[in-house]
């Protein structure tokens, strides 16, 4: 009977263990599949990746957003889609219960007004499997030039295409048609 005890604890600690160590891979895959989701503008699949809402918070400027699913689905991965953005994991590790990754990103906006990929760093928090809060903090991020670019660009506008004023806030769809339209005409000066 002792014997039969013994192995069963043994059992026991070697589920426990493979059970533990299967909950850091999959944290770390779900956070690799959220940027890939992204890469590839994946609504689809950005649906089981995150809990019913998403807390982003903007380290470098104390700004917090809380997302529902159906807002940053629906609304800001198609605004981001518009600009064809590119995601690239540079780094990326589970530490403990958290996903930490160094990202870049490079689109038709960012192209534009910081004139070459942004890199931060992120911390992904999740709620069981999936993901509920992302942190970042930037690595690579001209203020100046991207400040700059942008003054440039909202001025123009303002004199020459008035009926485009508002697109810089209207994380939509359809206001990130009216950014890259803008873009385009002062790229091109008509």
């Amino acid at each position: 009977m002792r014997k039969i005890i013994i192995l069963s604890f043994f059992l026991i600690i070697g589920f426990i263990s493979c059970k533990t160590s299967e909950n850091k891979v999959d944290k770390l895959e779900v956070a690799k599949r959220y940027y890939k989701a992204l890469d590839n503008s994946d609504g689809t699949a950005m649906k089981i990746l995150l809990t019913d809402s998403l807390m982003t918070k903007e380290m470098d400027y104390d700004y917090e957003q809380t997302f529902s699913q159906n807002e940053y689905i629906n609304k800001w991965l198609k605004w981001d889609s518009v600009f064809d953005p590119t995601y690239k994991i540079l780094e990326i590790k589970q530490e403990n219960e958290v996903v930490v990754a160094k990202v870049s990103k490079i689109d038709k906006r960012i192209r534009f007004l910081h004139e070459g990929p942004t890199v931060w760093s992120a911390v992904i928090r999740f709620n069981v499997d999936k993901i509920s809060s992302i942190e970042r903090k930037n690595v690579t991020f001209n203020e100046n030039t991207w400040g700059e670019n942008r003054t440039k660009l909202l001025t123009w506008i303002e004199k020459n295409h008035p009926e485009l004023n508002g697109f810089l806030y209207d994380q939509t769809k359809s206001g990130g048609i009216k950014y890259l339209k803008a873009i385009e005409l002062f790229k091109n000066k008509k």
